[in-house]
């Protein structure tokens, strides 16, 4: 095999000095508001399966096939996601992304059949979110940032909770009260008004505005990497064969069941089935949101000073026994037990992503954000199978119980394999990217 040439690109500016405050932090910025926005999408799914069941007469089984395709697209497209920003660019992605999530929340106003949804809600929104979130936050930190990258990488991944924080309760209360459609409305607003912010505001890499990145020495831009579905594919192959790409993905995996796939999508219904209001069972998901973005950027600072794999380990078990007590838990009013829970879960909710990319750029080097990009691939299967299981586990048994359960087991399996992962030595480079054919 040879090395493909890279393509030519634009000179960058000559380096500068940064100014009083790095515009390194108002990339993050424009990202952590970016990604807020484009949340309400993610806040929608639980709120669906209510009105969908009672007005259409789908089955929650067939309801949580929709929502699981969308969570394993989300996924699926995350690493040639990451492919694609080094190619065509961030700002180039995102906006093509959020103007597909618009068209696909948008079009379930006219949907009549549960194909439609699994078409417009799966396959439209699954590509466009997976084509930026978590992705996008790992791109923008490893090319702005050197230093802090543990605290950057927190904060992104808490915009998300930020979002579901500002989105839920309006979305929650446009359910009940004038039904969901004008929620899947709101979402599409939601993602086409933050396109023009991204487009005009976002900037590729600091060397495009003459700046090195925060923390680090200066570079020039470098030249935009041909054949990204091929790059994608060929680092996945190359991390497969190391033991850390599969127990980091295999935690992870367990990590999207516990969290977009049975928490996020079946809480609502499951607190509605032992008679709780759906607004005060949304509410409590946007109070978990809430210190979803405390526990999220703790751990970012965590990880920039204690071991990766030992955190995962602690969250991961914290998480299961968390688990085990929800169904005693349930009643039909909002308790204090159930708020410990809902604030115990939220310090935990995603503080799993910051050690997670930390141990991805440990192992694979520069590769790093396409292989997190893979990792999350398998968070976002495990979350679709999850979503999927669940449904038709309320179904075959009239509860959720048993689901709880099972996902209280699984997170203690993924605290044993976390503590497996095996630490890099420090002089050991991360070996280069595959050439190209």
């Amino acid at each position: 095999m040879t090395q493909t040439a890279p393509a030519p690109t634009a000179p960058s500016p000559a380096p500068r000095r940064p100014g009083r405050i790095h515009r390194a932090w108002f990339a993050a910025a424009v990202a952590f508001v970016t990604i807020i926005g484009a949340a309400a999408f993610a806040s929608l799914p639980g709120l669906l399966i209510e009105p969908l069941h009672a007005e259409f007469d789908w089955s929650r089984g067939t309801i949580g096939f929709a929502v699981s395709v969308n969570l394993a697209l989300y996924g699926l497209t995350a690493p040639f996601a990451a492919a694609l920003m080094d190619r065509f660019g961030i700002r180039t992605v995102v906006a093509c992304a959020l103007t597909v999530i618009s068209a696909g929340s948008v079009a379930t106003v006219w949907m009549t059949a549960s194909w439609q949804l699994v078409l417009y809600w799966g396959v439209l929104v699954g590509l466009g979110s997976g084509s930026m979130a978590l992705a996008f936050a790992a791109t923008v930190t490893n090319r702005w940032f050197t230093a802090r990258r543990g605290l950057v990488t927190g904060i992104l991944t808490a915009a998300g909770a930020s979002g579901q924080l500002v989105f839920l309760p309006l979305l929650s209360w446009l359910v009940e009260h004038n039904g969901w459609r004008p929620a899947a409305v709101t979402v599409s607003l939601a993602a086409l008004v933050v396109v023009p912010f991204v487009w005009l505001l976002l900037r590729d890499h600091p060397a495009d505005v003459g700046l090195a990145p925060y923390g680090g020495e200066y570079a020039a831009r470098p030249a935009p990497v041909p054949g990204a579905a091929r790059r994608a594919v060929a680092v996945l192959f190359k991390a497969a064969r190391t033991g850390p790409f599969w127990l980091l993905a295999g935690t992870f995996a367990i990590c999207g069941a516990s969290t977009n796939g049975l928490v996020k999508t079946h809480f609502v219904p499951a607190a509605h089935d032992h008679g709780m209001p759906v607004t005060a069972a949304a509410g409590l998901l946007a109070v978990i949101g809430v210190f979803d973005v405390v526990g999220t950027v703790a751990s970012g600072w965590f990880t920039d000073r204690f071991e990766a794999r030992r955190l995962l380990a602690v969250y991961y078990a914290l998480r299961g026994v968390s688990l085990l007590f929800l169904p005693v838990l349930m009643a039909p009013s909002v308790h204090p037990p159930m708020v410990f829970f809902i604030v115990f879960y939220g310090l935990d909710w995603v503080a799993t992503v910051p050690p997670t990319i930390a141990l991805c750029r440990e192992h694979y080097g520069e590769d790093g954000a396409i292989v997190f990009g893979w990792v999350l691939a398998s968070h976002q299967v495990g979350a679709a199978l999850v979503a999927f299981l669940a449904g038709v586990a309320r179904d075959a048994f009239g509860s959720y119980d048993l689901v709880w359960y099972a996902s209280g087991a699984l997170c203690a399996v993924a605290a044993l394999m976390a503590m497996v992962i095996r630490r890099r030595s420090p002089g050991r480079p991360a070996a280069p990217l595959p050439a190209m054919p």
